[in-house]
């Protein structure tokens, strides 16, 4: 039986900025070194559910109340998270440079950087199609118990969805 050559071009390393995302990236990097790839770094905000999940909570007219009340005080924040999403990109920037520096045999190509914003699985998975990537390596917290029963991991739906391979990776 003859083996499939792997090929790996492009890696979506997908981060939560959480330690156990900080060692998967030395996964991504190690393998992006290996097989001279480039990397997509994605951080996913996630959305609130909307007005849908609102709509089963409140009628119509309160919602419309509260909007009208607060319509200042959530532009005042969409401003912010617009900012806060360029921050997230520079500090994202600063990481890979600070690990190409650091390392001395380290040559991989940081490709993009991506702030989204949605349902994390769905948005990594969809960026990955998109991506045209090969791999997508991310952390999990590996919290495990009735809670990753009951919810299940962003991790574990990404495994469940993604038609390229993901690679996992938990803090030692």
């Amino acid at each position: 039986m003859k083996l499939p050559n792997i090929h790996i071009k492009k890696i979506l390393y997908a981060t939560d900025l959480s330690e156990s995302a900080v060692h998967a990236f030395s996964y991504a990097v190690s393998l992006a070194n290996l097989y001279a790839a480039g990397i997509t770094i994605l951080h996913v905000l996630a959305e609130f559910p909307g007005e849908e999940f609102i709509a089963n909570m409140v009628d119509t007219d309160t919602w419309n109340e509260i909007k009208n009340r607060h319509y200042s005080e959530a532009r005042n924040q969409l401003i912010g998270k617009k900012r806060d999403h360029v921050a997230i990109k520079e500090v994202l920037q600063a990481f890979s440079e600070g690990v190409k520096a650091d390392g001395e045999d380290l040559s991989f190509v940081t490709d993009e950087i991506l702030i989204k914003s949605g349902d994390p699985a769905e948005t990594i998975v969809e960026t990955a199609k998109e991506q045209t990537c090969d791999l997508i390596v991310m952390g999990t917290h590996g919290r495990g118990g009735l809670a990753d029963i009951l919810i299940g991991s962003t991790a574990k739906k990404v495994v469940r969805q993604s038609a390229i391979p993901a690679l996992v990776v938990r803090l030692p």
